[in-house]
């Protein structure tokens, strides 16, 4: 268990999810979201959707934690993307954040989890940033390429991944990491929801998920439309070819016609 006043909080984004349901670890604190203790230098709260948050411990235990947790993860980075946040536990304090700090009374259970919660979120929130902002550069200029030269992209199954990644994002960011939505943990433990919601405000979780929404949401725009002139391309291109075919089956019954009348 964590017993420092000054805490060391790191979340690490090690893949694409978690097997929770296979993975059955000892030391078990909590549940829902699942916390182990590590050596007794730290705590570990894991989330099925690839977020994996220490606090405390060394970074012997830490490595040495997600060795043994690697045949679990799903699609595994080669770099986990990583967000920290430093704490510190000052007896009979209000739970408040100063300066980058958080500064808690104590690291009871729920609040640890409350914690991890909003940090999971938040790690998964950058790296969807990420890629949206990526997606952003790649297709904008294909949008200028339309619009002042009136071309289209030959990149169809580019368009066509970028619409599975959204998706896959969406399903990720709703379906398993509920982002925006309350933590388990405060449906029995009520009185933390107010650092809840201090972290959530601090860390603008609700806003960045609406600004990625956003993004998404215009990225599969673009990619749908871009989709939909190269098909309605493709389909005039299919009935030129079949006027053409008829044009030259017409020709060639008038020219048999005509061979056959000369004979006669």
């Amino acid at each position: 268990m964590v017993n420092s006043t000054n805490v060391n909080v790191r979340a690490l984004l090690v893949g694409q999810g978690i097997d929770l349901r296979s993975y059955n670890p000892q030391q078990v604190l909590a549940r829902d979201p699942l916390t182990l203790s590590l050596s007794k230098e730290g705590i570990a709260v894991l989330f099925r959707f690839g977020v994996v948050v220490m606090f405390g411990g060394t970074t012997t235990s830490e490595n040495a934690f997600l060795t043994q947790l690697q045949s679990y993860i799903r699609s595994p980075f080669e770099q986990p993307q990583i967000e920290v946040l430093a704490l510190q536990v000052v007896d009979d304090t209000v739970a408040h954040i100063e300066e980058g700090i958080l500064y808690v009374p104590d690291l009871a259970m729920p609040r640890v989890q409350v914690i991890a919660d909003i940090l999971a979120k938040s790690v998964l929130l950058d790296d969807y940033e990420r890629y949206a902002a990526g997606v952003f550069d790649r297709i904008e200029p294909l949008a200028e390429r339309l619009q002042k030269r009136g071309r289209l992209p030959r990149q169809e199954h580019h368009l066509k991944r970028y619409l599975g990644d959204i998706l896959q994002i969406q399903h990720r960011l709703v379906g398993r990491a509920e982002v925006g939505e309350k933590p388990d943990v405060l449906w029995e433990h009520d009185e933390y929801e107010r650092l809840w919601r201090r972290l959530e405000s601090e860390f603008e979780i609700s806003e960045r998920q609406a600004a990625l929404d956003r993004k998404l949401e215009v990225i599969g725009n673009t990619a749908e439309t871009l989709l939909g002139l190269l098909t309605d391309r493709h389909t005039l291109r299919v009935e030129w070819y079949i006027v053409i075919l008829i044009v030259v089956e017409i020709l060639l019954t008038l020219y048999e016609l005509f061979f056959r009348h000369t004979q006669a």
